[in-house]
């Protein structure tokens, strides 16, 4: 696929993060002091590599020759007939190399940590997608890989466990707190910590300290360098509307940091309300959180009267976090993104609906922006551009899919 000069971005003020690391009020450093030298020394490695040609080549070659890019964007057609309205397009993230958008950011932080010259790997998953991503490329460069994950997700994503496991990760269950992603995260922080020498860690969302999420964002802005030379391409302007579920936020990012300046096109993140966005079972961090500072930035969270971080609930284990990267909350803030909560039930009615309707299978992640499409679709006029990032595959949902479904309370 051809970068055309009719689809480039124009010049902008869009040019956050600062210098310090902030998005607006939100980011910043926030991490005991010893990993200040790592993250600086991490900051100045990242900038060096952006500006190398070989390592953009090298990058480039291993996401087109081992993850697949690009990847497809693909016409709904039954599910555009099913609402009688506009055109929905979906991003085919769920077609790369292990499934999911993750490896995206994996195969740049691994070349990264391989420059740097730093031989052990840690990572955080939930879903467990960001941790195969991690192992993939460990076992692909020969690296030492140990991924963190709560004991609660490695029950509800035992497949992904292990696929770590067959590609030769350690993987460390996490038994304290809500045994979930916010779990995993500290336990992998205490690593890095103890071993900030010579060990890299590989975060999987755009959240964390400086430099992480313009980092990963980074990494995963070819969604929508990708996206919009498809779209020009197949209906010869942007999109209208462009969708895509948020947790920490990386897939979101990816796609929407292309179009931010583009104010034409209408961006919506899709959060994790669980049982309900008023309820104390959600993750719906925008509609009921308020900055604080979680795993080394400022960003909205989810909070108590106290002040302590409250425990997050969602169906799936890709959204069950109680934060949100510092990006997003300053594109919540300024009003660029509008972020809106998705229940479990409406996202497991998308699961369904999606797949007998196109023979895809979402991840249940994924599914929270397809469900939107619910409220969407009857407000547009007719001819609207939808896209929806297809950011994983329900293979490694099917436990709980098969529960919900077709369990013994739901036969």
């Amino acid at each position: 696929m051809q970068q055309t000069n009719e689809v480039a971005v124009p010049d902008t003020a869009y040019n956050f993060p600062s210098k310090n690391g902030y998005f607006g009020k939100f980011g910043g450093k926030f991490v005991p002091e010893i990993l200040i030298p790592a993250l600086d020394e991490l900051e100045r490695q990242y900038e060096l590599a952006s500006k190398d040609d070989s390592f953009k080549k090298e990058r480039l070659h291993h996401l087109r020759e081992y993850v697949g890019r690009p990847t497809p964007f693909t016409f709904c057609e039954r599910l555009t007939a099913h609402y009688e309205t506009g055109r929905i397009y979906f991003k085919r993230e769920d077609l790369c190399h292990t499934g999911a958008h993750k490896i995206n950011n994996t195969i740049g932080q691994v070349l990264l940590a391989m420059r740097m010259g730093k031989k052990r790997i840690i990572a955080e998953t939930g879903a467990g997608q960001h941790g195969v991503a991690t192992a993939t490329v460990c076992a692909k460069f020969g690296l030492e890989c140990i991924v963190y994950m709560g004991a609660e997700d490695m029950k509800r994503q035992k497949l992904n466990v292990d696929r770590m496991r067959l590609l030769g990760a350690d993987v460390r269950g996490v038994e304290s707190g809500s045994k979930t992603l916010k779990d995993a995260t500290n336990e992998a922080i205490r690593d890095w910590v103890t071993n900030v020498d010579d060990t890299f860690y590989i975060i999987g969302s755009v959240v964390g300290p400086h430099p992480y999420p313009k980092m990963v964002r980074d990494f995963h802005d070819v969604i929508g360098l990708e996206t919009e030379a498809q779209c020009f391409e197949t209906e010869g302007r942007d999109p209208d509307y462009i969708l895509a579920c948020v947790g920490g936020g990386s897939n979101a990012i990816g796609i929407f940091h292309r179009f931010i300046d583009k104010k034409h096109v209408k961006l919506i993140g899709l959060e994790a309300a669980g049982e309900g966005a008023e309820t104390n079972k959600t993750a719906a961090t925008f509609s009921k959180g308020k900055p604080g500072v979680l795993h080394g930035s400022l960003s909205y969270l989810l909070q108590t009267h106290q002040g302590q971080v409250e425990l997050a609930h969602s169906i799936s284990a890709g959204l069950d976090y109680p934060g949100v990267g510092p990006e997003h909350s300053h594109l919540f803030d300024t009003g660029r993104v509008a972020y809106r909560p998705v229940t479990d039930t409406e996202a497991m009615d998308a699961v369904k609906r999606c797949s007998m309707l196109e023979g895809i299978i979402p991840a249940i992640e994924t599914a929270h922006a397809i469900a939107w499409l619910e409220k969407l679709m009857p407000q547009l006029s007719g001819d609207e551009i939808v896209v929806i990032n297809c950011s994983g595959r329900g293979d490694k949902d099917m436990g709980t899919i098969s529960d919900y479904f077709y369990g013994s309370n739901n036969k």
